[in-house]
């Protein structure tokens, strides 16, 4: 797992010099919420990336966020507690199929540097999609763990989404279903709507998200272990975010 996600890293430095378009991002997010369920524990994180398109339709990029599950797992379990990032690396190849049919393939790593965590969280997922029109389709594959449920390889992400023009906004409404193999109880479905417009250069959001998340001995399934509040639950998130 180490060596792929150092590959990884390795190619994203690599075609720097050969980048055709690159672009950095940095932003705010009132809380970081990954497939419905907050990785900030419900508080404020802080963003940013570079992506770099190269030729013939590959790209490379990284991004990274705080986050605070990871520290209230380690120090919930004793162990000293002290991460408070993650790190995702990733590349691929987009293209066309057919007229108005598109397809996007790539590998991604997410790294959490310093963990403590046995299994480890690190994770790393082949992804495809379709894309027609305003519509997207996508499947991620774990190729190991699954942030750090044992015994989760081959668990799969399936999500659809849209992007319509409103007025000036852009609406984005998703669903996704997350599969925890061999940890049913924590199988769920997601959801969120995203309004977002660019104004004075800054891509503003407000978005409606959510995860209907089991019930496991009587606590919910993503309870935060620092306080216990459902890490799934349904709460508007506030986004702004600088492109250069």
């Amino acid at each position: 797992m180490k060596k792929i996600l150092i590959a990884l890293a390795i190619a994203l430095l690599a075609p720097l010099a050969m980048a055709q378009t690159h672009s950095f991002n940095i932003g705010a997010v009132s809380d970081y919420r990954y497939r419905g369920i907050s990785q900030s524990r419900l508080k404020p994180a802080l963003q940013g990336g570079i992506d770099l398109s190269l030729p013939s339709g590959f790209y490379v990029g990284a991004w990274g966020s705080t986050i605070r599950w990871i520290k209230d797992i380690e120090r919930a379990g004793g162990l000293p507690g002290d991460n408070e990032l993650e790190l995702d690396f990733y590349g691929g190849y987009k293209g066309e199929i057919g007229k108005g049919l598109g397809f996007d393939v790539g590998l991604l790593g997410y790294l959490y540097p310093s963990n403590n965590l046995n299994p480890s969280t690190n994770t790393t997922e082949l992804y495809g999609a379709l894309s027609s029109g305003p519509f997207t389709l996508k499947y991620s594959h774990s190729l190991g763990n699954l942030f750090g449920f044992p015994g989760s390889g081959n668990s799969g992400y399936v999500d659809a989404s849209a992007s319509f023009e409103v007025s000036g906004f852009t609406v984005t409404p998703h669903v996704g279903y997350q599969k925890v193999s061999g940890n049913g109880g924590y199988s769920y479905l997601d959801y969120s709507l995203t309004l977002s417009k660019d104004w004075v250069g800054v891509l503003w959001s407000v978005a409606l998200v959510g995860a209907d998340t089991k019930t496991i001995g009587g606590t919910r399934a993503y309870a935060s272990p620092a306080n216990g509040r459902d890490l799934g639950k349904a709460g508007v998130v506030l986004g702004v975010k600088k492109t250069f």
